[in-house]
């Protein structure tokens, strides 16, 4: 059987440098940071005090209050970056056939604000079991995809992916996966996490995850270089719209960026932390590739996992230095969690929309925050350090690696004009 080919044809984001898709892209191409002092909670005793949040977001908004209420921030999260994305799409709802439209969605934890608030209030109760009746219905991680169907009425496949921080790169492997076998027309897919709450920022900080740079927040994600400390836990959401090619040019839709491959492997190594020599990483990087039908030589920019932590950073450039070869140092390398910080289940949504918003504008958003050489690291990989790159980009990858060992990539190619 043939396998369709499978196009972007809606993006929608909403970031912790920019709430829409224009604002997320001037915020990626001119080096915005997107961390400051916690404000959700008081954080004075806590490690970690800082965070990418989102900025200026008013639920009220998008949401009433009766619905807001029903909502898990993650949740409310994914239906306005959707929104975004089926509107920039120009889908037809009246046209479309509903069920073959599908939504697959990403969360690596769902609606842990919503878990932490129930179980304190019934700690600090007399012990009567008095829960909110939308307890389970808002923190449950599918509810954010059941909930965009809802809206609008899709009845293809819907189901959440989870595998910690690749949870939104393996939602867009399988959506592309259900268009290319012929099951669908189009999916929603992406992802969307809001994991900045006490329980969340205590929970990172006891593992020694999270930077600790109080003093000076804004510089605290920094990829590659040598005085890294850890990631910056942030929040938010991405959304793509995956569509058929012939459907998509059957309905005259605006066509971003065709999705030619997915890997995906495992580094069967460690809980947290990734294979020192990237065996893992090395692997999905060759699934992806040989799934697109591509070389190594063929790709111009990856977008990294690049989380700021000591260990990742250099297995990752390790792996890329193995499959690319001498190759390597013609691709512009970049890893912007150095501006949005680590979104989890929603960072591979978020960055494979930044790679294939500088393969449309030809330029490459910098690794802002870079000052220390890391002797550790090739010094002829170009990571596109503190400054945007203009780079003519035909084929861009993502990267996007969970805790347990989950790794994903994709790969992205540039239409004919």
């Amino acid at each position: 059987m043939e396998l369709k080919r499978v196009v972007v044809t809606g993006l929608g984001a909403l970031t912790p440098i920019g709430n829409n898709i224009q604002e997320y892209w001037d915020g990626l191409s001119t080096g915005k940071s997107g961390c400051a002092p916690i404000t959700y909670y008081d954080a004075e005793k806590f490690k970690t005090k800082f965070a990418c949040e989102l900025k200026n977001f008013n639920v009220l908004d998008h949401f009433n209050r009766k619905e807001a209420r029903k909502l898990d921030r993650f949740a409310q999260y994914a239906l306005v970056a959707s929104d975004e994305a089926i509107n920039d799409a120009g889908i037809d709802l009246e046209k479309v056939d509903k069920f073959r439209v599908g939504v697959i969605w990403g969360a690596g934890i769902g609606g842990l604000e919503t878990f932490q608030n129930e179980v304190i209030n019934f700690a600090e109760g007399d012990g009567t079991p008095r829960f909110n009746p939308f307890f389970i219905p808002k923190m449950i991680a599918d509810i954010a995809p059941g909930n965009i169907s809802i809206k609008h009425g899709f009845m293809g496949p819907n189901y959440t992916t989870v595998s910690a921080c690749a949870s939104s790169a393996n939602a867009m492997i399988d959506a592309m996966n259900y268009i290319r076998l012929g099951h669908c027309d189009i999916i929603v897919t992406g992802g969307s996490e809001a994991a900045v709450t006490q329980a969340g920022m205590g929970g990172f900080n006891a593992m020694h995850a999270l930077s600790t740079r109080n003093d000076d927040p804004q510089a605290a994600s920094r990829p590659f270089d040598a005085t890294r400390d850890g990631f910056v836990l942030g929040e938010g959401a991405g959304a793509l719209i995956l569509e058929e090619y012939e459907h998509a040019k059957a309905r005259g839709a605006h066509i971003y960026a065709e999705v030619i491959g997915g890997g995906m492997s495992s580094d069967a190594y460690h809980m947290t932390a990734p294979h020192p020599d990237g065996i893992g990483v090395e692997r999905v990087m060759h699934n992806c590739l040989n799934d697109a039908g591509m070389s190594p030589e063929d790709v111009d920019h990856i977008n990294t996992h690049g989380t700021s932590t000591p260990l990742g950073d250099v297995a990752e450039l390790k792996a890329i230095s193995k499959v690319f070869g001498d190759h390597a140092k013609n691709i512009n390398i970049n890893s912007t969690k150095s501006m949005t910080g680590h979104l989890l289940g929603a960072a591979g949504a978020i960055e494979a929309i930044a790679s294939i918003l500088a393969m449309k504008h030809s330029l490459v958003p910098p690794t802002i925050n870079h000052s220390v050489v890391d002797e550790r690291i090739d010094p002829s990989f170009n990571l596109t350090l503190n400054k945007a790159q203009p780079k003519e980009i035909n084929i861009a990858m993502s990267n996007t690696f969970g805790f347990g060992g989950h790794n994903a990539c994709v790969l992205f190619k540039k239409m004919d004009a």
